[in-house]
């Protein structure tokens, strides 16, 4: 471990060579590249940087052990060797995590899906509600949430919204919500006062860029149409909706947010990209299913995941096994808990794998 420390703080010490190279400091490519090269190592070379001072210190401390001292002076060094070994302890277990392989995604931009599944208009209305849950959760964290497209009941459900959260390490958060997640409440249609259980699944997927997956025009054929509401009402007259078929997969992706044809063509390859990007990984992951499969899952949207029960203000992600009895928080945004759970039990599974 230390060897890989040391290799990666002499490249960290490169990159802070190259980043004061006039050349480089011209070439905005190379700049980027470097810079963010250098702030994802950051954070390793900060904390190998204190381990090498505490292990300093403790060595000092315990040759001065061994000399002769009188008690009050043996008593603070036996104290202070106690907390540099404790803060050692701390420092091995964040080094191990910050080694651990990262998802290359992990920075990206994501591409949401939300759509009702079982339970009609209540799943509907409850895709609404994850969809103002995962907004104002972007708003804690300073992301900057973009509509795509959205498919609205009249009752002001989403039968299907796809929006964009635009946010560096969004992906690494977010990946965890792909699933089913299961409500029970009373609906607001139900006149008995009877408990129904609906589902609503969620596809969470990194934002390719054009680089990644290069669609040719002779592949894609675009229809164009003119936008609807809830209910299938038209809201206007003019063909702004688009949408772009992928004809050597059969991938599609529809926007008709914006107002203009030309925005709303952007807007569905930039879906079409994330979701052929995203059946190209699932194909990859299936081919080692079997291999280190990851504990918590982060993509088959039909694993029941997350179930929300109001009358009893419950919350609870069978993945984890973690519940919550503070739903209407939860329902406000305030997921963090989980997701720093549910991050902690993706670490130990990639730490159980490196054994």
């Amino acid at each position: 471990m230390l060897d890989r420390l040391q290799s990666l703080a002499d490249r960290y010490d490169k990159l802070s060579e190259l980043l004061c190279d006039p050349d480089v400091a011209n070439d905005s490519k190379k700049l980027r590249d470097y810079s963010k090269e250098q702030s994802d190592l950051q954070p390793a070379y900060e904390a190998y940087t204190e381990y090498k001072t505490v292990v300093e210190e403790l060595d000092a401390a315990k040759t001065m052990q061994g000399e002769k001292l009188d008690d009050e002076m043996r008593e603070m060094v036996k104290m202070e060797i106690e907390e540099l070994s404790a803060r050692k302890r701390e420092l091995d277990e964040k080094i191990r995590i910050l080694l651990l392989p990262k998802d290359p995604n992990d920075d990206k931009n994501v591409i949401i899906e939300i759509r009702g599944a079982a339970g009609g208009d209540e799943a509907a209305l409850f895709a609404a509600d994850l969809y103002r849950m995962y907004t104002r959760y972007a708003d804690t964290q300073g992301w900057r949430v973009e509509l795509m497209d959205a498919n609205m009941n009249d009752l002001g459900g989403f039968k299907e919204v796809i929006f964009m959260i635009n946010g560096r390490g969004a992906y690494s958060k977010m990946k965890f919500e792909s699933g089913a997640h299961r409500v029970q409440r009373i609906p607001t249609t139900e006149s008995g006062g009877r408990i129904h259980t609906s589902t609503s699944t969620v596809s969470v997927m990194p934002e390719a860029e054009e680089v990644d997956i290069e669609i040719l025009d002779k592949d894609i054929r675009v229809d164009t149409f003119c936008s609807s509401g809830a209910g299938g009402q038209s809201v206007n007259t003019t063909k702004s909706a688009v949408r772009v078929t992928h004809m050597p997969t059969g991938i599609m992706a529809t926007c008709q947010d914006g107002k203009s044809q030309n925005s709303n063509k952007e807007k569905a390859l930039q879906v079409l990209r994330a979701r052929i990007s995203d059946m190209m990984r699932q194909e990859e992951e299936a081919k080692y299913a079997g291999e280190r499969k990851s504990k918590v899952g982060t993509g088959d949207r039909s694993e029941r995941i997350r179930t929300y029960n109001f009358p009893q203000s419950r919350v609870t992600d069978h993945r984890i096994g973690l519940t919550m009895h503070k739903l209407d928080q939860v329902m406000n945004g305030e997921i963090e808990e989980i997701v720093s759970a549910l991050t902690i039990a993706e670490q130990a599974d990639l730490m159980e794998q490196e054994v």
